[in-house]
């Protein structure tokens, strides 16, 4: 044992390396990017000027993201066991891959804003969307990728230069985001107030929150 360890460590530590950087693109960029900007410009909290720069932002925000881990993992990133943290169905196909992408897409956003929104809650937001992406990651990815944002599927394909199915992860997110945008609209006597993650700072923000 110590002479497989002397002798091939590299091998070792390559291995734990690609299969860390997946774990923290995939995560990283769930918990970043995750949410559309237009299921906030449905719920009227953001102006449409700010729309545009808040999805061009995050475009360019998601390649250079994953340049950058290309260049720092010297290429780990682009071996086939990570392939740019590819989103791709899985072995059920696309049309599961799309219901699973607007089912997770649907419960995350939902989960958002109802946590969001009560005030007693409202600072546990990023830790119960950070509870559901760990979760997705372990027992949705193998379904669809988990994308949950056509940003993050767009950065991985660009460099990956493969784009199965990748209207799955431009419709299918905006869908599901949207649908519980709507749900929340029409079945909560309750106006939304806020719909981020982490509402309760003294820094300026785009979003049209209802909080002081």
């Amino acid at each position: 044992m110590r002479s497989a360890l002397g002798t091939h460590w590299p091998e070792y530590l390559m291995e734990a390396a690609g299969l860390g950087i997946f774990m923290l693109s995939a995560g990283g960029f769930g918990i970043v990017l995750f949410h559309p900007a237009i299921t906030f410009v449905r719920l009227g909290k953001i102006a449409m000027p700010d729309t545009f720069f808040y999805v061009a932002a995050q475009l360019v925000g998601g390649v250079c993201g994953i340049v950058t881990i290309a260049l720092v993992s010297h290429g780990l990133v682009a071996d086939p066991a990570v392939n740019y943290v590819l989103t791709v169905p899985g072995a059920a196909g696309a049309p599961v891959a799309f219901v699973a992408e607007l089912a997770i897409s649907l419960a995350l956003m939902s989960v958002v804003l109802a946590v969001s929104n009560a005030p007693r809650i409202a600072r546990y937001t990023g830790l119960c969307a950070g509870i559901l992406v760990a979760a997705y990651i372990t027992f949705e990815a193998p379904i669809s990728g988990m994308s949950m944002n056509p940003a993050r599927s767009f950065a991985s394909a660009l460099l990956a230069d493969l784009w199965t199915a990748f209207w799955v992860y431009v419709t299918a997110p905006l869908i599901g985001m949207l649908l519980a945008a709507e749900l929340r609209l029409r079945l909560s006597p309750q106006p939304v107030r806020c719909a981020k993650l982490h509402r309760d700072n003294p820094r300026r923000c785009i979003f049209r929150g209802g909080y002081a």
